[in-house]
């Protein structure tokens, strides 16, 4: 199989290529970077290619797809630019039964934004089931790398060695960001959850690279039939019964996670989500974490070249 990752140079595309190079049922076709702008080669390799990654920003996004023009080079695109698109499948596999199937048969897949994936992830089953009203007023706040915000971010954060810069000391500190609460990952929120609102977003961008926990409170009172957290546990954990990459953590081992240690970074370097219901009967937190990197980008893009070329979904996602 034949892949080419336009954009292999940002963030999303370097991941992509480490974990490409990791296999020996892929041949990666490459270009050098001091060549990345020839767009004659970039037209070559596109149209040779099985499967072309996009990992580029959403207007490039939409002029390399259209440079496409071999009707059997399949197309995986990081970007914001599709996401919502109708024409091209959502790549949550874990997002319903038949969101396989799509995947599998599908020639354009739009992989999830990171803050979108744990939202859907936690939100979206309690919808499907009828427990949570698509009128709720859902509220979601996360926490996570800088890294999700690409080179600009990270050059922010980091001096060239990799090392914090002592020039943007100030930007140890946990920021709030979006705070028009116009977060771009929000129109794939309300449609891939059915919600009828859009929710209240706030994102926080932290001093780690990668690793991000996002998390839900929910009023009981305001649900349908009043669940409690048990129920609500249940609910979750009976939608996710057998998948490999999403892990609904027991209540029992919940209870036994002390304050300030829902650490962010625990699934770094996984393509695992895991989701834990906190809380109490009243009030339910929803949290899910994951690697922005991994669940929320390269491993997703990974996770559904794999279902398209009819391969274990796993192969190079499990060490």
């Amino acid at each position: 199989m034949k892949v080419f990752v336009d954009g292999q140079y940002g963030t999303t595309g370097l991941k992509i290529q480490e974990r490409l190079n990791q296999r020996n049922d892929v041949e990666v076709l490459s270009i050098s970077e001091e060549h990345k702008k020839d767009l004659g080669n970039r037209i070559t390799l596109m149209n040779e290619a099985d499967i072309v990654f996009l990992c580029l920003p959403d207007q490039a996004a939409r002029e390399a797809q259209t440079l496409i023009t071999n009707p059997n080079t399949r197309v995986i695109d990081s970007s914001t630019a599709f996401r919502t698109n109708d024409d091209w499948t959502y790549g949550l596999p874990e997002l319903s039964a038949l969101q396989r199937t799509e995947i599998a048969n599908a020639a354009r897949v739009s992989v999830p934004g990171c803050h979108a994936t744990a939202f859907v992830l936690a939100i979206n089953p309690l919808v499907q089931r009828g427990i949570l009203p698509r009128n709720y007023p859902v509220s979601y706040h996360s926490l996570t790398g800088y890294s999700g915000g690409g080179k600009a971010l990270i050059e922010q954060y980091e001096t060239e060695d990799g090392s914090f810069s002592v020039l943007n000391s100030n930007r140890r500190h946990p920021q709030h960001y979006s705070l028009s609460l116009d977060h771009k990952h929000l129109p794939e929120m309300k449609k891939l959850t059915n919600l009828e609102f859009q929710p209240v977003f706030l994102p926080t961008v932290c001093n780690f690279y990668n690793g991000m926990v996002g998390t839900v409170p929910l009023v009981t009172r305001m649900l349908i039939n009043q669940p409690g957290l048990q129920e609500i546990h249940a609910a979750l954990t009976d939608y996710y019964q057998g998948e490999t990459f999403v892990r609904v953590i027991p209540l029992d081992e919940s209870k036994e996670i002390s304050e300030y240690t829902l650490d962010p970074t625990l699934c770094n370097g996984t393509n695992d989500a895991e989701i834990f219901v906190l809380g109490n009967d009243d009030q339910v937190l929803i949290a899910c974490r994951l690697d922005n990197l991994g669940k929320g980008s390269s491993g997703a893009a990974i996770q559904c070249m794999n279902i398209m070329s009819g391969l274990d979904e796993g192969l190079g996602l499990i060490s």
